[in-house]
């Protein structure tokens, strides 16, 4: 199975389909980071926020690289869950490199700052937080990506469709006051979360959240993979 993870990172990268993804997330981020400094946690909190369509739009093009003919016969040689399982492993290693150029950005352009007040989160706190925002959006992230994928959707229109109205749920239903927050990934309430202080049993609601919705959202891809095969 690791041969063919490193087959389908390969030909996601080779094919200069990472590209896009990458340079949509660096314009996302120099327009969140041009209106000034913040503090590593807040301004992690909100990059998660606008990275996770892009880590979605990443998994989806790195998925839908791979010829279909090409994606039956890895399934008919190591079996159709590590075949599926591979795919999602290499979305995740391609979204973890995303998120270290998301974290590593903003320091390069002077978007964020150290503590600068005695209410302030130490550096390390901040960075640590603001790793840990990025690692609840990506699971989810990759889950939505898969459910738009062309295994599933089986055209790029209702892929398109998918990944969009994910997304604009995902931010809709995520804000304050929403009559069903819990449909969709915590993306903003982990950064509503981060602009304040964080007592450990919200931190430990969030990332439970996340990591149900993500595991509910890929069990429904692994149904649908089974019932397209």
């Amino acid at each position: 199975m690791t041969a063919l993870v490193r087959l389908r990172l390969a030909g996601f990268l080779r094919t200069g389909r990472a590209l896009a993804p990458v340079l949509a997330g660096l314009l996302a981020l120099g327009v969140l980071y041009g209106g000034g400094r913040a503090q590593p946690a807040e301004a992690y909190g909100v990059s998660a926020v606008v990275l996770f369509p892009v880590l979605a739009w990443q998994t989806k093009i790195l998925l839908d690289v791979e010829p279909d003919v090409q994606r039956r016969l890895a399934r008919v040689v190591v079996g159709a869950a590590r075949e599926r399982a591979a795919g999602l492993l290499a979305a995740a290693a391609a979204g973890l490199g995303t998120v270290a150029v998301a974290l590593v950005f903003p320091w390069l352009v002077g978007g964020v700052t150290g503590p600068s007040g005695p209410g302030d989160r130490p550096l390390a706190e901040g960075l640590a937080l603001g790793l840990w925002a990025h690692l609840l959006a990506l699971p989810a992230a990759v889950a939505l990506g898969a459910l738009a994928s062309r295994a599933i959707t089986r055209s790029a229109g209702y892929g398109v469709a998918v990944l969009t109205l994910g997304a604009v749920t995902a931010l809709v239903l995520g804000l304050s006051g929403s009559v069903a927050p819990w449909l969709v990934p915590p993306v903003l309430p982990t950064a509503r979360a981060l602009a304040g202080p964080l007592a450990a049993p919200t931190g430990l609601l969030l990332t439970a959240w996340a990591l149900v919705w993500a595991a509910v959202a890929l069990a429904a891809y692994g149904w649908g993979r089974r019932r397209r095969a």
